[in-house]
């Protein structure tokens, strides 16, 4: 089947357009009681002696300060594209010690660095925390993860990203989310034929390259006609992903398969132990003697050939399931497809 057209700002995306991550250090103050234990986490009590000695608050040395209401937390943002100073974002806070929830927590003011080492927002607010926990005599309730929660609008950008974009005679970049060499001969094909003359010229299978205009407000038009020129795009690589830790198996729709016969059987091998007392007769002067017996079983399955065989993906699936074979078996059984080339699929285990 021929691919639906898509637009362009679903498959593709212009260089330097992209979000930025924000990392900063900070606490959380107004727990009840469950906050980290200073003992095992002395970075609190650090950061804390810190924060009172700038505000003017000097704590002697030595002092050991039994702080249960304070957890000292991580926290996380994205700075958007072209986001400006005074605009909110939200973030996520996390904790790094042994607090046991950070319910009705407020964060303090944390500054948000990016990868330069430079602050870009300030974060602050009120905990949002997805859970509830109960104890009561050595018994205990928990509803959801409570180490962790989100702040909505909870830090203020303070810096915004410089970005060069079309800054070189208005030469602007179009990266496709999956390099494809089809895909981009026909987004070239497409975007050349909307605008009447030459403007895109495909670099790589990925990268395309556009020359837009250079006043910006003429170049802010060209891009947004430019995302929504539609296209189709090339049929991608037929693919099967394995996930070993749940069993799951998913098939992409060009997957075929040639013709081969399989044959499958589980072999089950069972050792059991059972320990043998040996008495002495009576009076003989003998021990106590212990040893073990093994009992081992060696069952193997019976399995017949069975050919499968598939040109499209309801065939494929169906001579999959006539195998009557469970994930895990049929993990093993695509392998051994693969392995002998009658998968007509990149197979890639995650």
């Amino acid at each position: 089947m021929p691919a639906a057209a898509e637009r362009l700002k679903d498959i593709a995306s212009f260089a330097g357009v992209r979000s930025n991550d924000l990392v900063g250090y900070g606490l959380v103050v107004g727990l009840d009681g469950s906050g980290d234990q200073t003992m095992q986490a002395p970075f609190t009590g650090q950061s804390m002696t810190n924060m009172l000695n700038q505000l003017g608050v000097t704590i002697p040395a030595g002092t050991n300060m039994q702080l249960r209401n304070v957890a000292a937390v991580m926290v996380t943002a994205k700075l958007p594209a072209f986001a400006q100073p005074g605009q909110q974002v939200d973030v996520v806070v996390s904790s790094i010690g042994n607090a046991r929830s950070l319910r009705g927590g407020t964060l303090l003011m944390t500054p948000l660095k990016g990868a330069d080492g430079n602050v870009y927002a300030l974060a602050q607010g009120n905990l949002l925390i997805n859970g509830i926990s109960a104890e009561a005599q050595g018994s205990s309730a928990v509803v959801n993860h409570q180490a962790a929660g989100r702040i909505s609008a909870g830090a203020t950008i303070e810096r915004s990203v410089e970005l060069d974009l079309g800054r070189d005679n208005g030469l602007l970049t179009l990266q496709l989310d999956e390099a494809d060499f089809t895909t981009a001969l026909r987004v070239v094909e497409r975007v050349n034929e909307s605008f009447g003359f030459k403007v895109a010229n495909a670099i790589n299978a990925g990268v395309i390259q556009l020359q837009g205009p250079q006043d910006p407000n003429n170049r802010v038009a060209f891009m947004a006609q430019v995302e929504n020129i539609e296209v189709n795009p090339g049929q991608s690589t037929a693919r099967v992903v394995l996930n070993s830790r749940t069993g799951s198996i998913v098939l992409t729709g060009n997957v075929t398969l040639r013709e081969a016969a399989v044959a499958h059987g589980n072999l089950a091998v069972t050792i059991r132990s059972q320990p043998l007392v040996s008495q002495p007769a009576p009076f003989s002067q003998g021990q106590t003697v212990t040893a073990d017996a093994a009992d081992i079983d060696i069952i193997e399955e019976e399995a017949s050939l069975l050919a499968v065989e598939g040109t499209q993906l309801m065939d494929v699936v169906q001579a999959l399931n006539s195998l009557g074979a469970t994930p895990a078996d049929l993990m093993a059984i695509l392998q051994a497809l693969k392995a002998s080339g009658s998968l007509r699929a990149d197979l890639e285990i995650i």
